[in-house]
């Protein structure tokens, strides 16, 4: 007898890694240790591994939206995730695609540069990314060169954040997560601006080279979103996965890029969480 799933569902729409540890793939494993189901779309095919990435093939606007009409036709969409989204043309089918899931949490991740190097996100398409994207987003996570690109504001000191994130916010942003991982220090601190608070989540820096954590941590933000936590403890629970998930990080590939683990359990609270 057919019984309907327990487990809310989350889509991820992003581009596919050929070598497993980033974008869809990284999507998927952070739903499944979540214990979500996921979905996904695909927005475009890189040739990609752990050294480089040497080729991007995107996917056509009517296919792009033809796997989100096949995903909504059947699911209910608890929360979603945009990764590598590459063009303003993917972005608008996107923006299109996904207008009928205004109920469903959204995670914007502007992917723009690989952990190689290579750009992801063309410059004229942070424009429509503002302009059709993030005043969809329930939360946007930038990292500092995201953060930087996306305000075109530069981050000389930790008052430019602040500035930024009001930025953000002005532009239909409902909050903004900034990631610390770029910034120097024995702390990674991830800052939350939330309900016109600031929520600071802080770990150990790890002497890892991580491929994939900005992929992970939104995936496990959309994910914990869907299963009812509000986002203050959406990011907490999200940054102590990632952390945990670095952690336990191997070489599967000959270059010292390091993937994460994502079959870890979510792990209990390890944050340092500091709030004003």
């Amino acid at each position: 007898m057919q019984t309907t799933s327990p487990r809310p569902s989350v889509l991820t729409v992003a581009g596919s890694d050929s070598g497993g540890g980033a974008g869809i793939q990284a999507d998927l494993k952070t739903f499944q240790a979540h214990g979500v189901h996921g979905l996904s779309v695909i927005t475009a095919v890189t040739a990609q591994n752990t050294r480089a990435v040497t080729a991007v093939h995107g996917i056509p606007s009517a296919q792009i939206q033809a796997q989100i009409a096949a995903v909504l036709d059947d699911f209910t969409v608890a929360a979603w995730k945009t990764g590598m989204l590459a063009d303003a043309r993917t972005i608008r089918a996107v923006a299109r695609g996904m207008a009928t899931a205004a109920t469903a949490a959204y995670v914007l991740d502007p992917v723009m540069i690989a952990t190689s190097g290579a750009s992801l996100l063309q410059a004229s398409a942070v424009t429509a990314l503002r302009e059709h994207l993030l005043p969809l987003a329930r939360v946007v996570t930038p990292n500092l060169p995201e953060a930087a690109a996306l305000s075109g504001r530069p981050i000389r000191r930790t008052g430019d954040l602040d500035r930024i994130a009001t930025d953000l916010l002005a532009d239909g942003a409902a909050a903004v997560l900034i990631k610390g991982g770029h910034q120097r220090g024995v702390d990674v601190v991830d800052r939350l601006y939330c309900d016109g608070r600031l929520h600071e989540f802080v770990h150990v820096r790890l002497p890892r080279n991580g491929h994939g954590t900005g992929c992970t941590l939104a995936a496990a933000i959309a994910a914990n979103l869907a299963r009812g936590l509000d986002l203050p403890a959406a990011c907490a629970a999200a940054t102590d996965y990632v952390h945990a998930a670095l952690d336990a990080a191997y070489r599967p590939g000959r270059s010292r890029v390091d993937v994460l683990d994502h079959a870890v359990a979510p792990p209990r609270a390890t944050a340092r969480r500091r709030r004003s």
